[in-house]
Order: C-alpha cells, then sequence, then structure tokens
C-alpha cells in the first residue's frame, strides 16, 4: 500500500512487466516503480482503500467501456499533486475508439485532471483487439480547498515635477484700471429730441418714444408744427415711411400747419 504507482483493472490478469513498462516510459524513478499496487476488478470499487493524496502514477487498464465517474473520483483523491493517471482503452473498431478516447477527455477535465493528451506507448495486455488508445492526464498542483494571493499590478498615475524655482504670474496683475472700470454706453444718433430716428439697436430711448407715438396717433404739437425727420413727409403716401404719422393725409408744405378740407373724412360713394 505504501508504493507511488497504482494499477487498476478490469479483466483478470494485469501483468506486473506491463505496469512497469508503462512508468518506465513516463520516466518515473520513484521508490514504489518496483513495488506497484495492482487491483483488478476495480470498477466493482466504491471506494479505493487508499490514503488521499498517496500516489504519484495511477495506471487503468480497460476493454471496451468507459471508467466510471465515481472511479475517476476516487483515482483524483489518491493522487498526489501533479501526480499522473495513464487510461489505456481497446476497441474493436477504429470509428469507436476515436469517438470513445474523445468522450474520455471530456470526463477527465470534468473530473478536474489537466492536460488530457493521447500517448504512444506498448499495449499493457495483448487482445485479439488490434484498436488501442493510452490518455495521459495530471492532476493540478493545488489541491481542493487550498487558496492563494493574487498580486494586482497598479499603475502608477505619472509624477509631475513643479520647479519652485518657476516664476508665475498673477492673472489680476495683467488688468489695468481702465479694465476694471464699468463700461459706458456711448449716446448713439438717436438721442431723444433730434430729427433722426431711432437706430435698430436703440438704448438711448427714442425707440420707445416712437412707440408711443404710434400708439397715440397724431398729437396737437404734430400738427400745429409738422417735422420730417426723413424730409418726404409732406410728399405724399408714395413718398412717406411706413411708420409715418402722416400716412393717409394729402401732401403739404413742411413747416406749415397740415389742413384738411370739410370733405376729406367722408365717403366718396
Amino acid at each position: 500500500m505504501e508504493g507511488g504507482v497504482l494499477a487498476l483493472a478490469d479483466h483478470a490478469v494485469l501483468p506486473l512487466s506491463a505496469v512497469l513498462t508503462a512508468t518506465t516510459e513516463l520516466g518515473y524513478k520513484g521508490s514504489g516503480q518496483n513495488d506497484p499496487l495492482i487491483i483488478e476488478q476495480a470498477s466493482s470499487i466504491k471506494e479505493l482503500p487508499i490514503e488521499s493524496s498517496s500516489k504519484d502514477i495511477v495506471i487503468v487498464s480497460r476493454m471496451h467501456d468507459l471508467p466510471g465517474d465515481h472511479l475517476l473520483v476516487e483515482i483524483f483523491r489518491v493522487l498526489r499533486s501533479n501526480g499522473t493517471i495513464l487510461i489505456q482503452m481497446s476497441l474493436s473498431t477504429a470509428e469507436s475508439l476515436d469517438e470513445t478516447v474523445s468522450t474520455l477527455k471530456r470526463q477527465l477535465m470534468l473530473s478536474g485532471f489537466l492536460n488530457a493528451q493521447n500517448l504512444d506507448v506498448k499495449q499493457f495486455v495483448s487482445t485479439s483487439d488490434v484498436n488501442y488508445s493510452t490518455v495521459k492526464a495530471s492532476k493540478p498542483s493545488w489541491e481542493i480547498g487550498s487558496s492563494f494571493s493574487i498580486k494586482k499590478t497598479t499603475q502608477s498615475l505619472p509624477k509631475v515635477q513643479i520647479d519652485d524655482d518657476m516664476d508665475l504670474i498673477d492673472e489680476d496683475s495683467l488688468l489695468t484700471e481702465e479694465d476694471l472700470k464699468k463700461p459706458q454706453i456711448p449716446i448713439g444718433d438717436c438721442e431723444i429730441g433730434s430729427t433722426r430716428k431711432a437706430c435698430k439697436s436703440c438704448t438711448c430711448g427714442r425707440a420707445e418714444e416712437e412707440e408711443k407715438v404710434m400708439k397715440l396717433g397724431l398729437t396737437t404739437d404734430q400738427l400745429n408744427n409738422p417735422q420730417s425727420a426723413c424730409g418726404s413727409c409732406g410728399l405724399g403716401d408714395a413718398f412717406r415711411c411706413g411708420t409715418c404719422p402722416y400716412k393717409g393725409l394729402p401732401p403739404f408744405k413742411l413747416g406749415e400747419k397740415v389742413l384738411l378740407t370739410d370733405n376729406f373724412l367722408m365717403a366718396d360713394v
């Protein structure tokens, strides 16, 4: 029970020489090589009578069928870390063998084994089946329940070196007294009292005065003292602007009082 090699077989006899040949081809040189443990009819055993993590190599010789999941679990248990499992199967046809080997590799992966691959070794037991294949896999180097820390690499931000001798300019020192004064809005050409019209961006108040005049209509002062900002009000509607207070009145001479006839407001019909 203390040997480092375990051999499992379903047939009646598994030659010791076949086990030793397999371990030699695997390169195993442990003390248990000359004293391997051989268990026959292994499929009928529910639990292997072997301590956990006590074997370096487990050799399985099968005929015609895949090892059960419970057997693979037991083999995983008794193998040491980085231990090797070697499974050889014999089938009558090559097509069935390829499919069976593919299924076997999937079984080994699901059981926790790593690096399942085909291995070119001699047949352990000579049979009438000429088609056989040997699959090798290994147990991970870590045990179930083990833990280890993961080193995380943190990228440090680039360091910015500031030279204390560097002269820094105060932005406020760039402003003059004129820059700090509140800007004064200049008086435009449309100052109240002049004869010119209010400009589009009027800020002096003339635009408001003209709007009041339009709302109120003609004032007495305008009728008594007719004035024209454009100089064309007396020529008639054809020469008057759209906001002219004399729009609709007959032509008149500038500077004279506008006189209306008695029938000016009467209908033509």
